[in-house]
């Protein structure tokens, strides 16, 4: 009888839960040099076009709602490794979709199938660390992950010289296989069955309820999934404004994109610096604001006509703020709920996907030729998401205050 993977190095296991936090970047970012190209290809409205990535995000969030709860049950390997497999085949049924009707069909199913690597990286997160240790882990994940963001779009923008849109989402099926065979080799279960909880779907919602009624989960969920929706509104907005606008080409536009990532994981290090001094709800306080500001940038930039030079750094700034936000939104919301942090992770990645799938064709609703409304959305999300943390996220000292936790002791399988 085969030995079951023992659980990775710290390095290795960072590796691959950021990798497989990343399914998020790479179903949305990596196809976006070429969405203007799929529309004209598919005889496709701008509006239809970006309604590709909102039908991903649903399935990004609808599917976390399935996979986290079962991998409480269940434990987290068996549901992983079904999803990543299933990721596979759905990318595959995207470069074949005939029409646009198709491909939005299969794009939901992808991101149902892309879910499982999010929500349950977080909660194999879980299952190792709490505190300061489990936002430095999450910062850690982020960097790994927002390698994604910067090289999803350059690798797209370079196929696009040797390919179409359809070949790029035959190389995202080659990842989901990569991914597969690394989790099944290597990954170990995290969740004994001893500490699994199950009770089907009635216990379930009695979980999901208890975690809706928990004030400081839902500040902390709401302020982090409303800045990811405002970034959700820039990766949709963004190819036309720049390439249809402002004349970017498509290769410049994966340039600045790339960019803007690479705002994503300073930011990210700069919390995981800073949170063992300033705690996890500080550099979370801090994170939606500079969203706030970055934000607001954009609209100033696009009402004033400020050009690129107005634009151009105001995006910098409001998709950085994401790099502070997520890793200490996901270690505070998921601390008090051990037992069934597949399901608080569940609901973590539903509003943050939610929201940025409802969000997203908001950037298109006057065409490809104005930036005002995606300004508009990218103004107000971050607004939204400052109130929700501070009206319904009032911690003791004990959440203000660093964390001093140690890390959980890594299990075996």
């Amino acid at each position: 009888m085969a030995r079951s993977p023992r659980l990775l190095s710290h390095g290795r296991l960072v590796v691959l839960l950021g990798a497989l936090s990343a399914f998020g970047p790479l179903s949305m970012d990596m196809y976006l040099p070429g969405l203007p190209s799929m529309a004209r290809d598919l005889s496709a409205p701008a509006w239809a076009a970006q309604l590709t990535i909102t039908t991903s995000m649903l399935g990004l969030a609808g599917g976390q709602l399935v996979a986290g709860p079962i991998s409480d049950a269940r434990g987290r390997r068996r549901p992983l490794l079904i999803g990543l497999a299933a990721y596979m085949v759905t990318s595959l049924l995207c470069a074949m979709a005939p029409n646009t009707w198709l491909l939005l069909a299969f794009r939901l199913i992808q991101g149902i199938a892309g879910a499982a690597g999010i929500v349950i990286a977080r909660a194999i997160v879980r299952d190792l660390h709490t505190g300061v240790a489990a936002a430095r882990f999450f910062a850690l994940l982020m960097l790994v992950g927002g390698l994604a963001p910067i090289l999803a779009p350059l690798l797209g923008g370079a196929l696009l010289h040797v390919t179409d849109w359809r070949g790029i989402f035959v190389v995202l099926a080659g990842i989901g296989a990569l991914l597969l065979l690394a989790a099944w080799t290597m990954l170990a279960e995290t969740l004994p069955a001893p500490q699994r909880h199950g009770g089907g779907l009635v216990a379930t919602l009695h979980v999901f309820r208890g975690l809706v009624r928990d004030r400081l989960f839902l500040g902390y969920t709401l302020s982090a999934g409303l800045t990811f929706a405002a970034m959700a509104t820039y990766i949709s907005g963004s190819p036309f404004v720049l390439q249809d606008i402002h004349g970017v080409s498509p290769q410049l536009f994966s340039v600045l994109f790339a960019l803007n990532a690479v705002g994503i994981m300073l930011a990210s290090q700069a919390s995981r610096s800073l949170v063992g001094r300033y705690g996890p709800r500080t550099m979370l306080t801090a994170g939606v604001a500079i969203g706030v500001v970055g934000g607001l940038g954009v609209l100033v930039s696009v009402v004033a006509d400020l050009g690129l030079a107005g634009l151009l750094p105001s995006l910098f700034v409001m998709v950085s703020s994401v790099g502070m936000v997520l890793p200490n939104s996901a270690a505070l919301a998921l601390a008090d709920h051990p037992r069934t942090a597949g399901s608080a992770s569940a609901l973590l990645g539903l509003t943050q996907f939610a929201t940025g799938a409802l969000a997203a064709p908001l950037a298109g609703v006057g065409g490809s030729h104005t930036a005002l409304p995606m300004a508009i959305v990218m103004a107000t999300l971050p607004l939204a998401g400052l109130a929700c943390l501070l009206l319904l996220a009032r911690p003791s000292v004990a959440h203000i205050a660093p964390l001093d936790a140690k890390d959980a002791v890594q299990r075996q399988a």
